[in-house]
């Protein structure tokens, strides 16, 4: 059975039943995402949004365990950094997808986002689902 990793644009968008459909019986987050989750209602620009965003967090974080940013996912992040570097785009201002790409290298998981374009030149690491 297929473990894959999910994206933050996957788990905004996870009522949408194209979305789950296109997942594997097993998934899981990073606590990457759980941090970009956690910026959301802060981030949002009205009380209506700011509440949307605080329910989709507390959602994940009853739904999910996340897998930690640990010191193999910190080793994994050196490769995805080069891969990146070496298509000529830079890794800085996509820092928290290269770090959720890294969990995904390290725990040899596949990684479905909603963004394929954001890991671009990953493709010999990691296998990255498009949903």
């Amino acid at each position: 059975m297929t473990t894959g990793l999910l994206d933050t644009s996957v788990v905004i968008d996870w009522d949408d039943p194209s979305v789950q459909s296109a997942l594997p019986e097993e998934i899981a987050v990073s606590a990457i995402t759980l941090a970009e989750l956690a910026a959301g209602p802060i981030l949002a620009s009205t009380i209506t949004e700011q509440s949307i965003r605080q329910a989709r967090l507390q959602q994940t974080e009853a739904t999910f365990e996340s897998i930690p940013f640990d010191a193999a996912a910190a080793r994994s992040f050196g490769q995805i950094v080069a891969a990146v570097s070496s298509t000529g785009r830079t890794h800085r201002s996509r820092m928290a997808d290269l770090l959720i790409a890294a969990i995904a290298h390290a725990n040899g998981l596949e990684l479905y986002t909603r963004n394929p374009g954001d890991f671009v030149g990953l493709e010999k690491l990691i296998h990255v689902i498009a949903v």
